[in-house]
């Protein structure tokens, strides 16, 4: 495998203004080191770091601001007037079904008759379909309310149109050339949305919907923002950049989760032990509680995480937060076999002078886990990947993962002849092929990376926001650290660079990790280096003096706290 590993870039950041850090550290009275990630991220005015640090309700736009939202909410209150069923369409991802539940339940608190939909990712595909249409007219249902999904849906919204059922539109993907017949479509991505922020996930724009929706009837609106953990899980779990107004909703949404009446929420806090851990962070949404609600949908039937948010009965909500531990567990397995076999046919056929955008195609890979192993491969390659499952009937379903200089769904539109129909954003997207296309979208996706990238494009970096000495990295500065968080896309866990670092101690640790003790001038620092067991056999590990780079971390074992390093890359000091 090694065989196929991109080499790294450190990319140090230019000192900031000492002047600035120096005026923060007295105004603010806090420790230099974050008063200088502070103005590295352009925060230097104290009234700019503070609002950044605490942010407040100014930080929210006005829901009005989102294009075609006044046609959705006046359709919802004729809903709501006349009892009529509403059938809430989500996606089988985490923002879909987030979106899902908490469409349904605000809706039901504001006195409509909502049921849930979300459709199967075998039987039924991605995005609103015949499944959803035949699922209202079922229901009886005269509307339905997409949350994450039917943006690019013009052909199901015309057969949904036919059959009687209106459709509103609610999603974040990018929009076609033009916008589906639907009653209305609010989307911040829409070319005449003005919105200012356009990086809502698909839950923010449902969570707004509903906002509009309770000040035209005269619901208290902030009673809405009971629902804000599930904001903060889907726009996570979602990627969405964690800037401006989503970053002050994940903020709220964390502290909602450390304390939410939500039965499934709590249950699923207690399968994965953090009900107990108090502060809850980003990082632990993002590896912990999403890939749970994630694998029902990647792995089986995504209603049953629908249901797992929606339940009001506390033994219920244990018994299906165990099924998707189940479920974690498989797609945790499938996914380490599909991961060994794409990488074994990159052994193989992989020419990285040549493939600037790698598509890989076989039989018998599960749908439900390729997204995550094609976002494992551009950890690798750090390119733009295209993994595709072909079943029996010779269809393909794809999906595409992207590096931050590539627009994926751009792409996708490029080599649209070649696809049966695809979605998706700049970073990530899906599709659907035929058998006898694959070669000829591999030669043409390739073709339109190579003519995006360059060379250097291809060279991942490591970003160092700042340089620092061991002896500094104690608890009080990983404690000061998460007032700038939460971190995510947009506003990254800062990376710390150390120099000339020896390695008193290593061992290896469970599945391939590293754990060392870091030395230097007198100052030691526990870290631990996930997946990088094998960095130890380089030529002259250990033997001499390294750079780190890392994170900061609290650790907690045998009831003491102690601050750790998680290594992201090292290399022999200079």
């Amino acid at each position: 495998m090694s065989a196929v590993l991109a080499a790294r870039r450190w990319v140090f950041s230019p000192s900031p203004d000492p002047a600035a850090v120096d005026r923060l550290c007295r105004e603010l009275r806090l420790p230099a080191p974050l008063c200088r990630l502070l103005v590295l991220r352009g925060h230097s005015e104290v009234d700019a770091a503070r609002g950044f640090l605490r942010p407040s309700p100014g930080h929210i736009h006005a829901p009005t601001a989102l294009a075609g939202i006044g046609d959705a909410v006046a359709r919802l209150k004729k809903a709501i007037d006349g009892r009529e069923i509403i059938l809430v369409h989500g996606d089988y991802d985490v923002d879909g079904i987030c979106a899902t539940a908490l469409y349904v339940r605000a809706l039901r608190m504001m006195g409509a008759v909502a049921l849930p939909f979300v459709p199967h990712r075998i039987q039924d595909g991605y995005d609103l379909s015949d499944a959803g249409i035949r699922a209202a007219a079922e229901m009886g249902s005269t509307l339905i309310l997409t949350g994450d999904c039917g943006i690019v849906a013009h052909a199901s919204i015309d057969r949904a149109r036919a059959a009687g059922i209106d459709v509103i539109v609610t999603d974040h993907h990018t929009p076609g050339p033009t916008l589906p017949a639907a009653v209305a479509a609010v989307n911040p991505n829409r070319v005449d949305c003005g919105y200012p922020d356009k990086g809502l996930a698909g839950v923010g724009v449902a969570w707004k919907v509903c906002c509009a929706l309770a000040a035209e009837i005269g619901y208290p609106v902030e009673k809405l923002f009971s629902f804000l953990d599930l904001v903060a899980i889907a726009t996570i779990a979602d990627v969405a950049p964690l800037t401006g107004e989503n970053r002050a909703l994940v903020r709220w949404g964390l502290k909602v989760l450390r304390e939410t009446p939500n039965p499934g929420l709590r249950a699923l806090l207690r399968v994965t032990g953090l009900m107990d851990k108090g502060e809850l962070t980003s990082t632990q949404v993002a590896f912990q509680l999403a890939p749970r609600i994630n694998a029902v949908g990647r792995m089986g039937e995504a209603q049953r995480g629908v249901k797992l948010l929606l339940t009001d009965d506390p033994r219920e909500a244990d018994e299906i937060a165990q099924s998707l531990e189940s479920d974690n567990r498989w797609r945790q397995s499938v996914e380490g076999e599909t991961l060994k076999q794409a990488m074994a046919a990159l052994e193989f056929g992989y020419d990285p002078d040549r493939q600037y955008g790698v598509v890989l195609a076989q039989d018998g890979w599960h749908p439900g886990v390729i997204g995550i192993v094609a976002s494992r491969l551009v950890e690798r390659l750090h390119r733009p990947v295209v993994m595709i499952a072909l079943d029996e009937h010779g269809e393909g379903k794809g999906s595409a993962r992207s590096i931050s200089r590539f627009h994926l769904y751009d792409a996708m539109r490029a080599c649209g002849h070649h696809l049966e129909r695809f979605g998706g954003h700049r970073v990530a997207a899906g599709c659907t092929i035929r058998r006898e296309n694959v070669d000829a979208f591999r030669d043409a996706f390739n073709d339109a990376a190579r003519a995006a990238l360059t060379e250097d494009d291809l060279v991942p970096e490591v970003r160092i926001d700042l340089e620092m000495e061991l002896r500094h990295a104690d608890l009080d500065l990983v404690r000061m650290l998460k007032h700038a968080g939460p971190f995510g896309a947009g506003n990254a866990t800062p990376v710390f660079a150390a120099r000339g670092v020896a390695v008193v101690d290593q061992k290896v640790v469970g599945k391939g990790h590293l754990k060392l003790t870091l030395g230097a001038y007198g100052a030691k620092l526990d870290a631990i280096g996930f997946n990088m067991a094998d960095r130890c056999e380089e030529p002259g590990f250990g033997a001499s003096l390294l750079d780190v780079a890392f994170k900061l971390e609290e650790n907690h074992y045998n009831g003491q706290t102690r601050v750790q390093a998680k290594l992201v890359d090292l290399r022999p000091s200079e």
